[in-house]
């Protein structure tokens, strides 16, 4: 059984092409990395469990009328996703001062913003993935006016929408990174919210202890990143019931 063709490999994931035209197959790695990759490691069974996460919140999103590029969860490690041209802006949505933010403004981390903060950074490696205005985006051509609208729009709503669902199970959204892409299809152009949602790449704390629940623990050395992934997907409801195993490579596709 031949294996489908590697479209794009990045840090977290691997795209290979779908099984009809329009779609790929999107497989979640066990690699973690911070920093620009400037820091690398492993956290076994991270992949299944994103793919576990980011399937539930993508289709609980879906529900209340945000567009995605998710289709179905294919098996423990890999997903059929939309094909999209990827906006390459980066939306940060803050709602407690944590991070990247802390140092650039001189603030307490834990600290509640006076609003929720939406921040753009362009997708580049090479450039650290720079902070950067509507201005530059709309001037360099990476978006139009209308696609901030969009992407600004459904991130306050994923923000709010989120936030709600993720303090019911005692968890606090501190800050999150979204990315979009255009869907196009015979009629129309839409902006969808592309990528994953995970542990990856939201800032989650216990609502209790501020026990930190996400890639901080890689990042800041802490250990338990194994454990606290499969605390977010426990409290969820998504833990797989024979738990993150850990699968060798991508498997042959049907």
């Amino acid at each position: 059984m031949a294996r489908r063709r590697k479209l794009y490999e990045g840090k977290a994931k691997v795209l290979y092409e779908g099984p009809e035209p329009g779609t790929l197959i999107q497989y979640f790695k066990d690699d973690a990395t911070a920093f620009n990759n400037a820091k690398k490691g492993v956290i076994t069974g991270k992949g299944v469990l994103n793919n576990r996460i980011s399937e539930y919140l993508m289709t609980r999103l879906a529900e209340v009328g945000i567009p995605t590029h998710f289709v179905r969860r294919l098996n423990m490690r890999e997903q059929l996703i939309r094909e999209v041209e990827i906006i390459p802006i980066e939306v940060v949505v803050r709602n407690i001062a944590a991070g990247s933010i802390c140092k650039r403004l001189d603030l307490e981390e834990g600290k509640m913003l006076p609003r929720s903060i939406v921040e753009y950074y362009y997708k580049s490696d090479r450039l650290n993935d720079p902070l950067v205005a509507e201005e530059h985006i709309t001037a360099f051509g990476w978006a139009s006016a209308q696609d901030i609208d969009d992407m600004m729009s459904m991130s306050l709503r994923i923000n709010d929408f989120l936030s709600g669902l993720l303090i019911g199970v005692g968890l606090r959204l501190v800050d999150f990174k979204l990315e979009f892409g255009r869907y196009y299809t015979e009629e129309s152009v839409i902006v969808v919210l592309a990528d994953e949602i995970s542990p990856d790449n939201c800032r989650l704390w216990d609502s209790g202890t501020n026990e930190k629940l996400d890639k901080d623990r890689f990042r800041r050395d802490l250990g338990g990143e194994r454990e606290a992934y499969q605390e977010v997907a426990r409290r969820l409801g998504v833990l797989p019931e024979a738990g993150p195993m850990d699968l060798k490579g991508p498997k042959a596709i049907q």
